[in-house]
């Protein structure tokens, strides 16, 4: 029997609060791990500690994706890298965020991290859909989302994955090992004599590609629904339950319902609610009504860890 280990893609939620502190939530951060490699997406106040308590390796973060300017996504985001360059983080860091964000954080660091032992990089983004961070194992993208100052969603596709190699099927031929790359990338085998052998004998198909949308503050739209479409997972942010559906249209936030709403209609295989106002000291109400339109739901919750190659954690 063959035993094929997946890659990883892995969410971890350090934040899912919104903008007021509660001693239920922190303000929203989240990691993604992607094969060992390390990306924030917001930065909330606390996101540093929560890191720790999950056993996120700080060394291994070399990317921050800021939704917006609201505090409660960016607060975080000059004490953890102070704290980077006090434990001797090397390489680069990079900031993607607004041209307003660059020029605040600029003149923090200038103030209190003069000396840094790594490279600070920002990348200026704008509030439109372009791809704004390409390596060999994903592409991230933004979405414009609609708040009550400039605010984008982060797409994350994975790229196609290589095949699996099958061990008896090779052994049996014979390949050497320098032919295992070739194979995984999907080229045939030819042997010593000249006989070509299919790479599907000598290989088994390639894990899917997953998908990960992040929504933070916003009102629904279809544009954004458009932007979701037929993800693997979806974060959307669910503020309210439907008895504030009134604030929360004039906040530009989402109900728990609206989450669900368009989880349903963007054809998503599964979604997680978050960015909860403090007023609820149970989430189940939000859980209920999301349900209501979208069965595949969870509550994210700090400490959070979930295996995006799955359907559900």
């Amino acid at each position: 029997m063959l035993f094929l280990a997946m890659t990883r893609f892995e969410l971890n939620i350090l934040g899912c609060g919104s903008a007021t502190s509660s001693l239920r939530h922190l303000p929203s951060s989240q990691v993604l791990n992607v094969r060992d490699n390390l990306m924030m997406i917001d930065c909330g106040e606390g996101a540093q500690l929560e890191m720790r308590r999950m056993g996120l390796k700080f060394m291994r973060l070399n990317h921050i994706f800021i939704s917006h300017l609201h505090g409660d996504h960016c607060f975080g985001l000059p004490g953890l890298i102070s704290t980077l360059a006090l434990l001797g983080k090397t390489g680069t860091l990079t900031v993607h965020t607004f041209a307003d964000g660059a020029r605040l954080l600029g003149e923090v660091v200038v103030y209190f991290c003069r000396q840094m032992p790594f490279e600070l990089k920002i990348n200026v983004i704008g509030a439109d859909s372009a791809v704004i961070y390409e390596d060999d194992a994903v592409t991230v993208s933004t979405f414009p989302l609609r708040h009550r100052l400039p605010t984008v969603g982060f797409l994350v596709r994975e790229k196609p994955k290589l095949r699996h190699i099958n061990p008896e099927a090779t052994a049996r031929w014979q390949v050497p090992r320098y032919a295992m790359r070739p194979l995984r990338e999907g080229a045939d085998f030819v042997t010593p004599g000249g006989l070509t052998v299919p790479n599907t004998e000598l290989t088994l198909p390639a894990d899917p590609a997953v998908s990960y949308a992040y929504c933070s503050d916003t009102t629904p739209s279809p544009r954004i629904t458009e932007a979701v479409a037929g993800v693997d997972w979806l974060y959307h942010e669910a503020t309210y339950g439907d008895e504030c559906a009134k604030q929360a249209r004039q906040r530009f936030h989402s109900t728990a319902r609206e989450a669900g709403i368009v989880a349903r209609e963007a054809g998503v295989r599964n979604l997680i609610l978050g960015h909860y106002s403090k007023r609820y000291e149970s989430l189940e109400p939000l859980l209920e009504q999301a349900r209501e339109e979208f069965p595949h739901t969870i509550l994210a919750n700090e400490g959070l860890r979930i295996d995006l190659n799955s359907n559900l954690p």
